[in-house]
């Protein structure tokens, strides 16, 4: 069994290699929950590239269905083919359409399906997924076949809490939360995004985005993403690192909303 240790583009600490590994030993989907920015997609990517697998990204939304990521018939181009085509309208397969988990399910090596942000959708669409979840398999009615997995894919299941998932779906996974990296985990992160960094730009960096983050009057605190954005936006400026702290230079590249910049101001006196 591979076991992942992580990648050269991901720093991961040993309690979420460890949820890794676990869930790919039981063969369990992986639920990571965090805030946003705390690389639950990208970890994702970073087992795709570590373990050399192909990855399938199936993106939630608030419309999304449990069917959507089985497969879809489509109905209404072989009612169009019947009058105006020359098609032959008896084969139904050529109608059905699989979705991201009848990609998986079908893939002829192992791959990664990430589905993302789950907590987006309805709250029956987690119990929806348990049957082929736990099968690894779904029947099309329409053409009477049933696509059972070549091979189990890794399944990770990312989360922003924003509404509570059923316990019965929540039985089925391993579970994972990503606490926000302190002071020393962030700087090997945007080591990683920014290996040339001026170390005292990196250590007045920190100090000011972490002095950001707890001011209890910001909302919408700023996320890895957004550091790495920031010192890029730095970089380029040529801003003195003694500024930084100071003067907190480009601010709309950390704070997204007109209250939270107020609030920062006023603070920062």
């Amino acid at each position: 069994m591979e076991e992942f240790r992580g990648s050269q583009s991901y720093v991961a600490d040993p309690e979420l290699l460890r949820a890794v590994n676990i869930a790919m030993v039981l063969q369990k989907p992986l639920l990571i929950k965090g805030e946003p920015g705390t690389g639950k997609t990208m970890l994702a990517e970073a087992i795709a590239q570590a373990l050399d697998k192909r990855l399938i990204i199936w993106n939630i939304k608030s419309t999304t269905k449990a069917q959507d990521g089985l497969y879809v018939y489509d109905v209404v181009q072989r009612l169009y083919d019947s009058q105006f085509g020359g098609k032959n309208v008896d084969d139904i397969a050529q109608y059905v359409k699989l979705g991201k988990l009848g990609d998986a399910f079908t893939a002829d090596e192992q791959v990664i399906l990430l589905i993302d942000e789950i907590d987006k959708a309805d709250l029956e669409f987690p119990n929806d997924l348990l049957w082929e979840l736990d099968r690894m398999e779904f029947h099309i009615p329409e053409t009477g076949e049933t696509v059972k997995a070549k091979h189990r894919p890794v399944v990770i299941i990312t989360s922003n809490a924003e509404k509570e998932l059923p316990d019965a779906f929540l039985r089925r996974c391993v579970f994972h939360y990503i606490e926000f990296p302190d002071k020393e985990l962030m700087a090997q992160i945007v080591r990683v995004h920014c290996p040339n960094l001026d170390e005292k730009l990196l250590t007045q960096v920190l100090e000011a985005f972490y002095r950001i983050r707890q001011l209890p009057q910001i909302k919408k605190k700023p996320s890895t993403s957004e550091i790495i954005d920031w010192i890029r936006a730095l970089e380029h400026g040529g801003v003195n690192p003694g500024r930084v702290v100071k003067e907190v230079p480009y601010l709309g590249v950390l704070l997204k909303k007109n209250e939270d910049m107020d609030a920062l101001r006023r603070a920062w006196r």
